[in-house]
């Protein structure tokens, strides 16, 4: 029985009269024309300048494009290259941006190896973007840190006193192992004769004699870090003894003791990626093979002033580096107050702070949810109060806990941008080096969308 109501044409065979516009196939204003737009402006010469086209041979993807399709996969949550080359083909903005050219996944890899310093240069490019349209103010910046997984499982960690330990077993297993191998040479030359070639070492023995290096290495790497460690400690030590001297004070409390060049027996090293840490996730409160990735954030809009990677564990020696890199980055421009929780909180952090004329709002301590602060004391404040006090008092002031509670509002929120709604929970690069690169161009990224968002067209600028 056929249907009475007529349909709209249906014939995906038809093949299409004119060549099709491409500008046609997305709404004006999308997120593809917009990453395009910016990166017109940019300046690639970092990037152009490692090509050599007197060599001959297949003509390389445009830089301007490669870059575009690079920074879009990462403002919509898909780094992978592999994901990236399949979405050439079968997504409408990455068929736009590439202009319906497809460069295969180790290309795009290795585009993003080679020119990864030069990508990492765009972070302060579009930040100036963003001071230049008034994003960014620097009233009011907040600190905070959040884990991120590492390309590395937790479970090929190992601490220093079981590779000790480890290393003894392998060593002796190793030796059983060539002690038999040795008879088993000797029954074959008495069957076959001298001068046979035999077969290779076993692949027991093969196993176990890579794996014992890896731990000699790993633990020699952990000795190595903690000389220097232990060295960096007396410097410290001896510096505060010549202070106390000159001063004629003594130090307060007891005397340091003598720092060891010996490892910590739980101190831990992954063989995977060496330079990740074990690091407790402030959400889930589990323990991962992490990295503690930094970000000062503006109030304005919430655009990234300052990125940084650290391997440690808590926040306490971030607060100078993120400023100066936010002084670095915006030609000596320093906010005028800046918040953080008790992570950050430090003497020398104050003091720091305070030399660089910034309005600190620092916690002192932790405080449960829901809990009520106490009013501030009346009167002057105590003038034989310490740092600490003072700063405990300044947040319990109406103004302090107004400019404080900000905090949360202006630097937590990114976080859950990049993590929750565009899924970056893991990196793909490993090393130092490469992580904290690959952490600027998701502040990037993150930067752009803000831009993006905010109706303020890069030609405008």
């Amino acid at each position: 029985m056929k249907n009475q109501t007529r349909f709209k044409p249906y014939t995906p065979g038809q093949l299409l009269l004119l060549p099709p516009d491409m500008r046609d196939w997305l709404p004006e204003g999308d997120l593809a024309y917009f990453i395009m737009d910016v990166v017109g402006q940019l300046d690639l010469s970092d990037i152009y300048r490692n090509y050599d086209g007197s060599k001959g041979g297949q003509p390389p993807f445009a830089p301007d494009m490669m870059t575009s399709l690079l920074l879009y996969a990462y403002c919509v949550g898909v780094p992978s290259s592999r994901k990236i080359e399949k979405a050439t083909y079968e997504r409408v903005p990455f068929r736009i941006l590439t202009a319906d050219q497809h460069p295969d996944h180790d290309t795009i890899a290795e585009f993003r190896k080679r020119h990864l310093e030069a990508l990492v240069g765009l972070f302060v490019q579009v930040l100036r973007i963003c001071q230049n349209t008034g994003l960014v103010k620097l009233g009011h910046v907040s600190l905070d840190g959040t884990k991120v997984k590492a390309n590395a499982s937790k479970h090929k960690a190992m601490s220093y006193g079981r590779m000790e330990k480890k290393a003894q077993e392998l060593e002796e297993e190793v030796k059983r192992l060539l002690v038999e191998a040795q008879a088993t040479d000797d029954d074959e030359d008495d069957k076959y004769g001298k001068g046979k070639r035999g077969d290779e070492l076993p692949k027991e023995l093969r196993f176990k004699q890579s794996r014992l290096a890896k731990i000699k290495e790993a633990k020699a790497a952990l000795e190595q870090e903690a000389r220097t460690n232990a060295e960096a400690k007396r410097e410290a030590n001896c510096r505060k003894e010549e202070a106390a001297a000159k001063s004629g004070q003594k130090p307060k409390g007891r005397k340091p003791k003598e720092p060891s060049n010996e490892p910590d027996s739980k101190a831990q090293r992954n063989f995977t990626d060496p330079d990740s840490r074990i690091m407790k996730d402030g959400a889930s409160k589990s323990f991962e093979q992490a990295y503690n990735c930094q970000a000062a954030v503006d109030e304005t809009a919430q655009i990234i002033v300052a990125p940084g990677v650290t391997q440690e564990t808590n926040d306490k020696q971030q607060v100078k580096p993120l400023v100066e890199c936010l002084k670095e980055n915006l030609k000596g421009h320093k906010p005028n107050k800046i918040s953080a929780d008790s992570g950050y909180y430090g003497e020398e952090n104050v003091k720091y702070l305070a030399k660089e004329q910034i309005d600190a709002h620092v916690a002192v301590g932790r405080q449960k949810h829901g809990h009520t602060p106490r009013l501030c004391p009346r009167g002057r404040i105590p003038k034989n109060a310490t740092t600490k006090e003072r700063m405990a008092r300044k947040l319990l002031t109406v103004k302090g806990r107004n400019i404080y509670k900000k905090r949360k509002q202006i630097v937590e929120p990114v976080f859950g941008q990049i993590k929750e709604v565009r899924g970056f929970r893991r990196f793909l690069l490993r090393g130092l080096d490469k992580v904290t690169a690959e952490w600027h161009l998701i502040c990037l990224t993150h930067n752009l969308l803000k831009l993006h968002r905010s109706g303020l067209l890069p030609n405008s600028v």
